[in-house]
């Protein structure tokens, strides 16, 4: 459960960082502007609130890539910690932004936490 768990956390942390690349770095490029559908002026002004999303992004993955490399107890206590602000952010980002990230963001925070703390 252990390997399970470590994998989990790995994959969450990142996709984090690949969000960090779309909302950083290609949200005005056609990649970005297709995964909200956005035309080239709407991108343009949303990109620096786009890239401060992104930045959050990053630090979620980086903390979850030290709790990953931590010795216990603190590298149990990151991942719970960051895996809970995935898990929050995912359900407020649904509820608020968009319903797709519910099942992109939270769930697998969420499968991820479920597994870290099996482990436990």
């Amino acid at each position: 459960m252990e390997t399970l768990a470590g994998v989990l956390v790995g994959l969450v942390a990142a996709l984090h960082a690949y969000i960090l690349v779309l909302e950083m770095f290609l949200w005005r490029k056609k990649q970005g502007r297709a995964l909200h559908g956005f035309d080239a002026e709407t991108a343009r002004a949303t990109a620096p609130l786009a890239a401060n999303q992104g930045l959050y992004n990053g630090f979620l993955a980086a903390g979850l890539v030290w709790g990953l490399v931590a010795d216990d107890p603190t590298g149990f206590r990151a991942q719970v910690f960051f895996l809970c602000c995935v898990v929050v952010a995912g359900v407020f980002g649904a509820a608020t932004a968009n319903r797709r990230i519910l099942p992109v963001q939270a769930l697998p925070g969420a499968l991820a936490l479920a597994a870290v703390l099996a482990a436990h």
